[in-house]
């Protein structure tokens, strides 16, 4: 689990032109830039797939930016890896503190 500060969220669902079916959502995440070589500094916004389109319809009422606890997990098509958030659960304000949030 990761403490993120959770930038926005996005659900998108349709059909593409070639007729191949989407349905999913997106969310933003402050990210910190890798430092390591000197040439950047700071952070980025990091895109996670965080499951269907009606994903978004539990977190839009709230209040962005927020901080939230993240799980985040790491699957493959075989060919392509990527990081995808298993669970999002948002932070009381009392309870995340800006020097907590690191990316996963």
């Amino acid at each position: 689990m990761a403490k993120l500060l959770v930038l926005g969220m996005k659900g998108s669902k349709g059909v593409m032109d070639n007729g191949k079916a989407y349905d999913s959502c997106t969310v933003f995440v402050q990210t910190r830039l890798d430092e390591s070589k000197g040439t950047a500094k700071g952070f980025a916004v990091g895109e996670y797939k965080f499951g269907e389109a009606s994903t978004f319809g539990k977190y839009k009422h709230l209040p962005f930016p927020f901080y939230a606890e993240v799980e985040i997990d790491i699957v493959t098509s075989g060919k392509v890896m990527a990081q995808v958030i298993v669970s999002l659960t948002p932070l009381k304000p009392e309870q995340a503190k800006p020097e907590q949030h690191k990316a996963a």
